[in-house]
């Protein structure tokens, strides 16, 4: 298996994970809109970083995360966005190599952390954080605003 950064050659694989992600949270398996996709990661003001994880020639999992300021002070963080692997391919160490590469680019980057969420009703994720040693933090509350 292979981690490497996306580039824009990967935007249809990319949609189609996004896609499988939507149903995995019970949407509907539609592809993510191609031009969308381009303009967050390749364009001029880029919203992300993907990483795709690659066995042999097929995509087998994608994290995607940001740069957030400020963290601690004037420090800033990773904040990783969504980990995610097919169902195919998962248990199989592809969701902690995913994870390595996150934590080493937050540590290229001088981050002094890395932060997500996991929906309370994913046993599974849970779990899996819980392996890594990672603690939940209870002093937030997760707020959103839609149709802006």
């Amino acid at each position: 298996m292979q981690i490497e950064q996306a580039t824009e050659q990967d935007v249809d694989v990319i949609s189609v994970i996004l896609g499988e992600i939507e149903a995995y949270y019970g949407g509907q398996p539609i592809p993510g809109d191609g031009e969308q996709i381009r303009a967050a990661l390749f364009g001029a003001q880029s919203a992300a970083t993907v990483l795709l994880a690659r066995a042999g020639d097929e995509v087998v999992g994608m994290a995607s995360f940001s740069f957030l300021w400020p963290a601690a002070g004037a420090d800033r963080s990773l904040y990783l966005k969504e980990l995610y692997v097919r169902e195919a391919a998962r248990r199989q160490g592809i969701a902690g190599a995913l994870i390595a590469a996150v934590r080493d680019a937050a540590a290229k980057a001088g981050c002094s952390r890395v932060e997500w969420t996991a929906d309370t009703d994913n046993p599974a994720a849970l779990a899996f954080y819980q392996a890594l040693g990672a603690e939940p933090h209870r002093g937030k509350i997760f707020y959103r605003t839609q149709g802006l």
